[in-house]
């Protein structure tokens, strides 16, 4: 038997390069929302300057990543991506494009824009997963995630507290923003965990932190409800370590406790906003009565901010709903879309993932659907189409935890001497050095077979 080195070199080389672009990337998509806050705050430029950067950079990410992947050897037959995985994903960008056509817009050109942002997003991800081994891609890229949350939660941490107590910025970079984003962070650091993938326990509590410091009512609901499915779902977690949770969670709530009767204090004699839920009321009750008027196409992409009425001193930019959100920009048509991503992917989760990455992408779900009875984004879902095919690249991932197969060795009565097994076809195993076969995981070939 005999192993070309120069044929394996080339794959780990494209696999290393692959996992540092999509660190890049994913490190890039948390931290670019404070590009806006340093751009006005700290440079003194215009409100547009931060998204015309964040459209420009990611349109240069793109093109960077596009160039990088070309020539790139796809991973092999069942671990490659396929684009019908995504095929609602793909279905929801066209139909929001082809909007464009009949939005109520302020500015066609703008709104186009940030359409194609949207749109870029979802290709860079795309690229990374169908030009490198899925799963090892999309953890980097949940990685660099990972990273670039604490990046932003350590901002918010050194920025001057808003007016009501809550971390960050009122005007562009505001509570709801941060624990969404550390959110998101703590569901990816705890995947990354339950994969084998380097050890998160302290980016977990920091982002969980600063999640709670944040202030963010909905963010906090939503991500309580999560992690409580979390926690009573999983059995793999040991019953000690779920005690562990709870008392931190005790910990955190007593520490917090005199921020709390604060804030509440303060958010029940503010005016009115206990019972409108922050001018809420208003805007769904308008968003129903508009939604009427086109109910099965909708009012087209971007057509609320500047086109609808001002609640008083408040400017919407969404419907604070996502399901208001999806029926006034795109009608029933929208609902129809809605339905079919999310219940495409959760069909994916329940019959696909392993139990141990189940659970945690089923509370990432519920996150984010309670999430969206007071929230919505302007561009995208609450649970970034993007995320969605993150996501749907690793719902094929089983737990590894498996036992070995007739005539093979376990790896771990081996790893210590730095061996690795080869099952022969109708003959006894075959151990060889794992230094013939570099940093691969895992080599699974027939005797008789060169690769």
């Amino acid at each position: 038997m005999t192993i070309d080195h120069n044929a394996r070199a080339v794959p780990q080389q494209q696999t290393s390069r692959g996992a540092a672009l999509a660190f890049c990337v994913g490190f890039y998509f948390a931290a670019r929302v404070i590009a806006t806050v340093f751009l006005v705050r700290i440079a003194g430029m215009e409100p547009q300057a931060g998204a015309v950067a964040t459209l420009v950079s990611t349109s240069l990410l793109l093109g960077f990543v596009g160039l990088s992947v070309m020539g790139a050897a796809r991973g092999e037959t069942d671990s490659a991506f396929h684009l019908a995985e995504v095929r609602w994903v793909l279905l929801f960008l066209g139909f929001s494009g082809c909007s464009l056509l009949w939005s109520e817009t302020i500015s066609p050109i703008v709104s186009a824009a940030y359409w194609c942002g949207t749109a870029a997003d979802v290709a860079i991800v795309i690229l990374l997963l169908r030009s490198y081994l899925a799963p090892g891609t999309a953890e980097s890229l949940m990685r660099g995630f990972v990273w670039g949350a604490g990046f932003v939660a350590v901002i918010s941490w050194v920025m001057p507290s808003q007016y009501d107590m809550r971390l960050g910025d009122e005007d562009y970079l505001n509570a709801n923003t941060i624990g969404n984003l550390c959110a998101f962070g703590v569901f990816f650091a705890q995947y990354l965990m339950r994969a084998k993938s380097g050890r998160w326990s302290f980016a977990i509590f920091f982002l969980a932190l600063t999640l709670v410091r944040s202030l963010s009512k909905t963010a906090i609901v939503a991500f309580l409800i999560g992690e409580g499915y979390l926690l009573v779902q999983d059995r793999i977690m040991s019953r000690r370590t779920k005690m562990y949770v709870m008392i931190g969670v005790t910990v955190v709530v007593i520490a917090f406790w005199s921020l709390f009767e604060g804030y509440y204090d303060l958010y029940t004699t503010y005016g009115n906003q206990s019972e409108t839920l922050t001018g809420r009321t208003a805007i769904w009750a308008y968003v129903v009565d508009a939604a009427s008027s086109r109910l099965w196409l909708g009012h087209g992409f971007d057509s609320m901010w500047k086109v609808v009425p001002v609640f008083g001193t408040f400017e919407a930019r969404h419907a604070e709903n996502e399901v208001l959100e999806q029926l006034y920009c795109y009608g029933m048509a929208g609902l129809v879309l809605l339905c079919g991503l999310y219940g495409s992917l959760y069909r994916k989760i329940r019959k696909r993932s392993g139990d141990a990455h189940r659970v945690i992408f089923i509370g990432l779900l519920l996150f984010v659907i309670v999430r969206g009875l007071a929230e919505a984004e302007p561009f995208d879902l609450l649970l970034p189409l993007w995320a969605i095919v993150l996501v749907t690249s690793l719902t094929g991932r089983r737990d590894a935890v498996t036992q070995p197969a007739l005539g093979e060795t376990p790896l771990s009565d081996l790893r210590g001497g730095g061996f690795e097994t080869i099952p022969g076809a109708g003959s006894p195993a075959i151990v060889i050095p794992l230094s013939f076969v570099g940093s691969t995981a895992s080599l699974r070939t027939p005797l008789g077979e060169n690769r």
